[in-house]
């Protein structure tokens, strides 16, 4: 009998892929928008997120599938002292859905959640590279401090990357999967 849930991947292809999703719009679909996807296109996954997020997705009965699909905890704790790091180091990440919040946080380097502390860690890793789908609200992204959190994550090396989904910002790309695997060589910095 088929399964409409894929099995947890036994090893990887291309690497370890950290998705770290954040409370915005899009987080919903995080599972069958990004996770099966990167999936399928050889990646080992492990999901990370923001405690809004993950109440969020508690509330709809997603943190289990997507542990049955990883094969990984989800995150949304920091891990106690001495207890082993749940999630293999990442060769890659993708921030999808990157709210206002924690995009503003990571750009002041802001680490108070889990979320945000690995997103540090990969952007003190420079061979990790960091794609972040934002999604805002037109009124977040007038915001008078966003050009400069933009241009300080870029200057990081951050891949900023918009999808048709939020039209607040340019689009560019069809989905969150269609961000994060825009195609060869783009995550390289």
């Amino acid at each position: 009998m088929a399964s409409d849930t894929p099995p947890s991947q036994p090893r990887p292809v291309r690497g370890v892929l950290a998705v770290v999703g954040s409370a915005a719009d899009g987080v919903e679909t995080l599972r069958e928008g990004l996770v099966l996807p990167a999936i399928a296109r050889g990646w080992r996954v492990a999901v990370t997120l923001t405690p809004t997020a993950a109440r969020w997705l508690r509330e709809r009965d997603e943190i289990g599938r997507l542990r049955d699909v990883t094969g990984l905890p989800v995150r949304d704790r920091s891990r106690l002292p001495g207890e082993p790091r749940p999630h293999p180091a990442a060769d890659c990440c993708v921030l999808a859905p990157a709210g206002a919040d924690t995009l503003a946080k990571l750009a002041l380097g802001i680490a108070d959640n889990q979320a945000l502390t690995l997103l540090a860690e990969v952007l003190g890793t420079p061979h990790v590279p960091l794609v972040a789908v934002p999604a805002l609200t037109a009124a977040h992204a007038r915001h008078p401090a966003w050009p400069r959190h933009l241009a300080t994550l870029s200057e990081a090396g951050v891949h900023l990357v918009t999808t048709r989904r939020h039209s607040s910002c340019r689009s560019r790309a069809r989905s969150p999967a269609d961000a994060a695997f825009p195609g060869p060589g783009s995550w390289t910095r």
